[in-house]
Order: C-alpha cells, then structure tokens, then sequence
C-alpha cells in the first residue's frame, strides 16, 4: 500500500470514533485532510467540527460541515489529528504544519484524543523529526540561545507565521529519552508559546496504517 492509502485507510478507521450528534475536534495536516474527507460523508450526523487551523476550517467549510469557535463548546468528545512521530506509549511529535499550539489547546479540551498515522510515523524514541516550537518574535533569538543550552540546534522556518501570529523554531539534534520532562522545560522558557511535544496529553488511541491493515494502540 502506497502512503496516501495508508492515511485513507487510518481516516476511514477513524470515523468510528465520532459521537454520533455531538461535536468533533480536528486536527490539521495531510492525514487530517483525509479525515475531513471521511467526515464530510456523515456530516449530517454530526453537530459540527472545532479546526485547529484556518487550513482545516477552509477544509470543513468547503465541505459544508459547521465550523465552531472552541469556545463556545462545552464538551467535545473526540479529536482526531495525525503525528509527525508517534511513540507506543503514544507520545508525540506535531507541529510540522505549524498548528501546535491550537492543536494542544484542542486536544486540552477533548475527552478523547484519536491519532491517525501511517507506520513511518512509529518511532521507539522520538527527536528525529525536528521539534516545532512556538516562540513571540521579540523572544525569538533569546528562545533560541536556551535552546541551545538543552542540546538542540534551533533554525527559524523561514516565511512562515502562525495562525496566532508568532514564529516557528525548529529544533533539530534532540534525542528525546523523557518527553514529559522536555515539554516541561521548554514551555517554562519565557517567550515560547508552546512546543510540539504531546506527551502531558498524549494519545488515548493511535490507529496506524500498516501494509497487513490498520493496527490499534491504546494507551495503557
């Protein structure tokens, strides 16, 4: 199975997961996209959707499903997003589109949180991928020089801005042996909005495409 059949097949698995009548978070990048896809074919049996991205809210739009602002939801039950790393004990790296920071708020919020991914995303350590940080412009050089400090190799992605209006770095060389205790460093840096590590709210479920099928992972 090529890539894009692996994302379709976790994006199909996926919609078993949406609660019937209620709300659904969305996450943003290509596997995402697939997912709104299979969403858009039940869209009348959903309530509507919370984007994390203008990207994924443009998607849902134009699919006719009824995009909500977080802060008008008191529940949501499930968000489904993918992960540029995934370990088994499903912590992760996101941020490769550059949504981190409205996709950890979502996820905050969620009951459930599904993550679709194809097998090249499963890594036994994570840090290979570079890890995205949200930094206020004003803060970015001195960001940078702690970043330094832990070992990373911080690089400024080059024209590109957030949805909240802040710049990216990011951090290359990190071996990440304790992800809990990295995400917490790193946020603790005055200047940084947040970074992508998700391992304080990891996964509750990872579905992975996989050649033989699509494989469940649940968090123990």
């Amino acid at each position: 199975m090529t890539q894009d059949e692996l994302k379709q097949a976790v994006a199909k698995e996926a919609i078993k997961y949406v609660v019937e009548g209620a709300m659904v978070g969305v996450g943003t990048g290509s596997t995402a996209d697939r997912f709104i896809d299979e969403l858009a074919k039940i869209k009348n049996r959903i309530d509507g959707a919370v984007a994390s991205s203008q990207k994924t809210a443009d998607r849902l739009k134009a699919h006719g499903i009824r995009v909500v602002d977080l802060n008008s939801v008191g529940e949501l039950p499930v968000y489904v997003d993918g992960a540029d790393e995934i370990t088994e004990h499903l912590a992760m790296i996101k941020g490769g589109g550059g949504a981190l920071t409205r996709e950890k708020i979502v996820a905050a919020v969620a009951e459930k949180f599904v993550c679709i991914a194809d097998e090249s995303k499963l890594v036994g350590v994570l840090g290979k991928f570079p890890l995205p940080v949200e930094v206020i412009p004003m803060a970015r050089s001195h960001v940078g020089r702690e970043l330094v400090k832990l070992g990373g190799q911080p690089a400024l992605r080059q024209g590109f801005t957030t949805d909240n209006g802040n710049l990216i770095l990011d951090v290359y060389g990190l071996t990440i042996l304790k992800p809990l205790e990295l995400e917490a460093a790193l946020n603790n840096i005055t200047g940084v909005v947040t970074n992508g590590l998700f391992a304080q709210r990891g996964a509750d479920v990872l579905l992975l495409g996989t050649a033989t099928g699509v494989r469940t992972i649940r968090r123990k």
